[in-house]
């Protein structure tokens, strides 16, 4: 059974489960406008996910049949999942950030074999015992999931109110979380007339409970050192001055006090920063450094899939403190060692 909710104003949102993930659901908003109803996110291609979304979309008095765009938040495939199928049954564009869309030309574009030697060697060099690059180089890895998800029509360009007829929805670009995320600012008065401007859709840049997971996403044939975290910050900050009404994330539940919640997760990373240049005191390599961060379970428990993902966000944070000059990589060490200065 689908779960809705409606939100006021032309905005509702169906619950879209993600299997096998503690995150539960996706929340995709479906907003009215003049030529028929835009999706903001569809959630994970999944046949149980899609039948959710085929059923919620029914209990808020329309049809898949009858969508006219879909507006993606970013490229992860809790989001951007499901844009094809929807496509493929209404006909619908599809929207997505530059930077986000070179992210799927590029997934759907390399062969397998190339992502898989390329993370093993980003894993060796970041000091991942052998373990666990081994599966990597297995033979029986044919694929990775996730590679083939749907090309955009359409180019969100940050500033610009999108296409869609009778609403004022402006893309901001919110780099961090993934280098071509953007929240949505509906710049409409609150239909309960909260104070503050308009609403606002964060994806998974603002959430009221969760604090977004910060890593790479980098081309295997371009050299260029990103620096996320600093990209995130910026980004928040940014969200904060807008000071919207009311939050309508990709997960969990609606909020406000906007402001607020910018100023948890600042403090959040600020403290985090100041905590791995204690760890820091003594060389370590990124694999050594997310051994020893505070996680939401033992090291020991973490997955497998999870520890890559773990250790990409300890780069992340790397990279932050070594453009502050805060820390520096130790000459000659391999895997590279970092130490704070």
């Amino acid at each position: 059974m689908a779960v809705t909710f409606d939100h006021g104003g032309g905005v509702r949102s169906v619950r879209v489960p993600i299997p096998d993930n503690p995150l539960g659901h996706t929340l995709v908003y479906v907003v009215d406008t003049d030529r028929g109803p835009v999706l903001i996110d569809t959630g994970w291609d999944d046949p149980g996910s899609w039948d959710t979304l085929v059923a919620g979309l029914a209990a808020c008095g329309t049809a898949v049949g009858e969508v006219h765009g879909v507006v993606i938040t970013h490229h992860h495939p809790d989001h951007h999942g499901l844009s094809a199928r929807v496509r493929a049954a209404s006909g619908a564009w599809v929207a997505l950030h530059a930077a986000d869309a070179a992210i799927v030309r590029r997934a759907r574009e390399t062969r397998p074999e190339r992502w898989l030697s390329y993370m093993a060697a980003k894993l060796t060099a970041a000091g991942a015992p052998e373990e666990h690059v081994a599966p990597l180089r297995s033979p029986r890895v044919r694929s990775l999931p996730g590679l083939s998800p749907a090309l955009p029509d359409r180019e969100i360009v940050p500033g610009e109110l999108l296409d869609l007829p009778g609403r004022r929805l402006r893309a901001i670009w919110t780099p961090g979380h993934t280098p071509g995320h953007v929240c949505l600012h509906l710049e409409e008065e609150h239909p309960a007339r909260l104070p503050g401007h308009g609403r606002l859709f964060s994806g998974d840049h603002l959430l009221p409970e969760i604090t977004p997971h910060i890593g790479l996403y980098e081309d295997p044939d371009d050299a260029t050192v990103t620096d996320p975290l600093g990209d995130y910050l910026d980004s928040l900050e940014r969200i904060g001055r807008l000071t919207p009404a009311e939050i309508l994330p990709a997960h969990q539940h609606p909020f406000t006090d906007a402001p607020a919640r910018v100023r948890a997760l600042l403090d959040h990373h600020q403290s985090r920063l100041s905590n791995l240049l204690a760890l820091l005191a003594a060389p370590l390599t990124p694999w050594q450094l997310a051994e020893r961060m505070d996680w939401n379970r033992p090291w020991s428990d973490i997955p497998y899939g999870s520890r890559t993902i773990a250790v990409s966000e300890a780069e992340s944070h790397l990279r932050r403190l070594v453009k502050q000059g805060r820390a520096e990589p130790v000459p000659g060490s391999e895997p590279v060692a970092y130490v704070a200065v």
